[in-house]
């Protein structure tokens, strides 16, 4: 069983969306800066989104912890 590749897509950017406030938070407490913070964090998002999704699509393919039920595998 395989996701597709816009599912794929949707968790990237829902995953780079709460990435991306946490990172824009710690840059804030860190530097005092709120234009820093968006700074650091508009460059990563973009950067991560492209890392996430090949990452993704990479783990799709590999077969650990996977399995298909078959027609006669039930539970009671």
């Amino acid at each position: 069983m395989q996701e597709k590749a816009y599912r794929s897509v949707i968790k990237t950017i829902s995953w780079r969306t709460v990435g991306t406030i946490d990172t824009m938070v710690i840059s804030y407490i860190i530097t005092g800066s709120l234009v820093m913070a968006a700074s650091i964090g508009s460059i990563e998002v973009v950067t991560k989104m492209i890392l996430y999704y090949y990452h993704e699509r990479a783990w799709n393919k590999i077969k650990i912890g996977r399995h298909k039920e078959t027609a006669n595998d039930f539970h009671i």
